[in-house]
């Protein structure tokens, strides 16, 4: 965290401005904001996180304090999305949670590969800049060759538009695809420059860009899916949620899903004093039972 976004606003030699203190009135504002549009739950221990963040949307609307932000964003709705994508989290790597891929290529896809039914959904929910589908689709290749003759389809949702862009034109940076197994890299990526930087980059090819399908969507809202998946990940996802929200969430997952249907969860996320209706297979992995 900069420490020079933790002080008062401050004047440069050209009267830009640097930072601005957001007081305990802001915060608890922009807090029950977040609360009611998506139910991420931003304590006290947030306050400095908002601050930083929320202080480069201030010099880019050349507002001089949170006051006038928060008057700002009741005139212009589009910048309460844009306040949503500063204050959510997009960390995410490429076959991140390498044990979940493991479980699933050896466990979960061989036997979607074997059943007659030609239906494969997989929901990626929080997927941030579309590594986690990707990666989803790349082990479902692997595993089931023939899956482009399958009526397959990774689902890719996040609440960050902006993270959601990325997912969609789904192209990376040499150091954000190093967790990419070499030979996976050739086989999947198309290697591009980029004309203005000459920088090296990697863009999915069709093969994964076809079954991969990014969407908004909020998760506190009502989900627009018709067909049940055969697996759901939502990994560091409900750790921003309070309890009952969480509880609401799983409920959800457990309806969307097909019966045996499989959710993984993150590390720091468990669905223990949950009264939910899943089988506990291993750590962060459960089964619906039906």
């Amino acid at each position: 965290m900069n420490a020079a976004l933790t002080g008062l606003c401050e004047k440069g030699a050209k009267g830009a401005m640097f930072a601005c203190e957001l007081e305990e009135e802001d915060f608890w504002r922009i807090s029950s904001l977040m609360y009611r549009c998506c139910r991420v739950n931003l304590h006290e221990g947030k306050k400095t996180l908002v601050q930083s963040r929320l202080n480069k949307r201030l010099r880019a609307l050349g507002l001089e304090d949170f006051n006038a932000y928060w008057q700002y964003m009741l005139d212009n709705e589009e910048e309460v999305v844009a306040m949503v994508d500063c204050l959510t989290t997009n960390h995410t790597h490429f076959f991140r949670g390498p044990e979940h891929f493991d479980f699933l290529s050896k466990r979960i896809f061989p036997a979607l590969r074997e059943r007659k039914e030609d239906s494969i959904r997989i929901w990626s929910a929080g997927c941030s800049s579309g590594e986690e589908p990707y990666s989803l689709a790349m082990a479902l290749v692997e595993t089931i060759e023939d899956v482009d003759t399958k009526d397959a389809l990774v689902l890719a949702t996040d609440i960050s538009r902006k993270a959601l862009e990325r997912a969609k034109r789904g192209v990376y940076g040499k150091n954000e695809v190093y967790k990419v197994p070499p030979e996976l890299r050739i086989k999947y990526f198309d290697f591009i420059r980029d004309e203005e930087s000459g920088e090296m980059l990697f863009k999915v090819k069709d093969v994964l860009a076809r079954l991969v399908r990014p969407r908004f969507l909020n998760l506190v809202d009502q989900w627009p899916m018709k067909h049940p998946f055969d697996v759901i990940l939502c990994r560091n996802v409900m750790i921003y949620f309070d309890r009952e929200t969480q509880r609401e969430l799983i409920k959800s997952f457990w309806r969307a899903l097909k019966p045996g249907g499989i959710l993984i969860v993150g590390h720091c996320e468990s669905l223990a004093g949950m009264m939910s209706r899943f089988e506990f297979l291993c750590p962060t992995i459960y089964s619906k039972i039906t």
